[in-house]
Parts: structure tokens; sequence; C-alpha cells
């Protein structure tokens, strides 16, 4: 009997201790929302190459698409701008352009972090665009400073990310070699057979022309809903496949497109970018 009171005692005692402790734990009410009232939030862009990482001249372990062409990397770039967030509710901001201009450098994994402030909210939607919008591909120069001067990098062939010949950004770069480009179609005698997808095109500014903008909008309600609070930086992590280039709705062979950049063959491939990106997690 007196073994049974103990008992009875003990499972009290530890039901009361849980009880204590689930109340005592740190509350986390959604605040109100305000556009005044920032928080720290950022979007992380780690590239993946199908289910493998993403590594650059990666000649000895090479990449095979869905054609059974093999690759290697050699150059990722791309920008990201326009980020906004949406609560279940429907309440939208949109981070002031001024600061929500990123280029993503596949050969510098700093840049992977898209780091703006939002205000304080559970967001459930997080909307952004691959490319520069026609409103900032058009402004003076005075406008597009820091990585949209396009005197920071020269023209496309050194490595930049502005076509100074067509007058408008590139908006996704993506470069590499593969023994299926043939030196003929390439114009490439050097023996490097290498392909290279330099997308861009925001519409025209005179008269109409390719728009390859995008606008991504991600669900972040299967993978975690984003919590931003002022204590902590709350950062949505995304996969960016870069496979889904050749394997994506307009999967095609690189033997046979080794070269796009401003041609109409190039909006086909800018319609696979819109499937690169994928919620991975929220980190809150």
């Amino acid at each position: 009997m007196i073994k049974n009171i103990k008992l009875t005692y003990l499972f009290i005692f530890y039901m009361g201790t849980l009880l204590i402790s689930g109340c005592s734990k740190k509350e986390d009410p959604t605040p109100e929302f305000a556009a005044s009232n920032l928080a720290p939030f950022s979007v992380e862009f780690d590239n993946i190459v199908g289910e493998r990482t993403f590594s650059l001249n990666n000649s000895t372990s090479l990449y095979t698409n869905a054609a059974g062409e093999k690759f290697s990397i050699s150059m990722l770039q791309y920008f990201i701008s326009n980020i906004k967030v949406t609560t279940a509710d429907g309440k939208e901001y949109a981070v002031p352009q001024n600061s929500s201009y990123f280029l993503i450098k596949g050969a510098d994994k700093a840049t992977r972090f898209a780091k703006v402030k939002v205000p304080e909210g559970d967001y459930t939607k997080l909307t952004f665009t691959l490319g520069v919008d026609s409103l900032r591909s058009t402004m003076g120069i005075d406008h597009r400073t820091g990585i949209l001067d396009p005197a920071s990098g020269g023209d496309h062939e050194s490595g930049g990310m502005y076509w100074g010949w067509n007058a408008g950004y590139i908006f996704f770069k993506f470069e590499g070699n593969s023994a299926v480009v043939s030196d003929d179609i390439n114009g490439d005698p050097t023996g490097k057979k290498q392909f290279k997808y330099h997308i861009g095109g925001f519409g025209g500014y005179s008269a109409p022309t390719i728009n390859n903008i995008k606008v991504i909008t991600v669900d972040l309600t299967t993978a975690g809903v984003a919590k931003v609070r002022k204590d902590r930086q709350s950062n949505v992590h995304m996969f960016v496949n870069v496979m889904k280039v050749f394997n994506g709705t307009n999967g095609f062979k690189i033997a046979e497109h080794p070269n796009v950049m401003f041609s109409d063959y190039s909006v086909n491939i800018a319609k696979n970018l819109t499937e690169l990106f994928k919620h991975d997690h929220t980190e809150n």
C-alpha cells in the first residue's frame, strides 16, 4: 500500500512538473503587422545539381543530364530581386527596391544569402524576381550602382552580367564544358567544348523585345512558415537545382543548343528557370 502511495505521489509530482514546464516555455505570439516594425529576414539560395552538390570545374566527376550528356560547370551567376513576403491573411510587404537586388555567385558561397528587413510577422508566401525588372533596367546609371553597375563586370565575355551591345542585364549566366559540343557548332577552335547560356531580356525600351523576367512565388506552408522576429533572423532555405536548366519542362540537349544568349530559344530556357527553386526548410 505504502509503495502504491509513493508511486502515486511521484506520478502527481512528475505531471505537475511537466505542466509547469509547459507553461513556462516562452510563448511566441504573432506580432501585429506594422510596416515600420522591421526585423531581419533572409533567403538562402543553395545551389545543387540534381541529387548532387554543386561544384565548379568538376572535370573528374562529371554531371549527367536527362539526355545522358556529361558536363562540368565553370560558371553560375544570377540576379535575385524584388523580394516580397505575404502573411496567411494576405498582408504583404515588398522590400524597398534599393535594398532588394542580389547577385548570387556559384564561385562565392558568401553571396548565397539575400538579407533584407521585413515587418515582424508569420509569413506563408515568398515572392521574388529572377532577373532585373524593366523599370530598373531603364533607369539612369545613377540608379544602377553596386552589383547593378554595368561597368562592374565589363562585357559578358569577361564575366560580367551586362550586355553593352544590347543595353540590358544578363539575368542568369550558366557556363561549362561537355564533350558533346561540336567545335564547328560552337565556333570554338580551342577544343574546350564550351557551352554558354546567358539568359536576359526585359521586354525592350522603345520597342517590344524578348522578355525573360521571371517572378517566382514560393508556398512556405509545406516546409516551414517564416516567423520573423527582432530577436533572431528567420532564414528561408531554398535549393536551386541547376540541372533543371536542361531537364525542366522544356528539356533540351547541350549538343543541339550549346550557345544560347539573346535569341528566341532563350525563352524556352527561361521557362525552365522557374523550376529551379524549391523550398527545403525554414530556420526560425
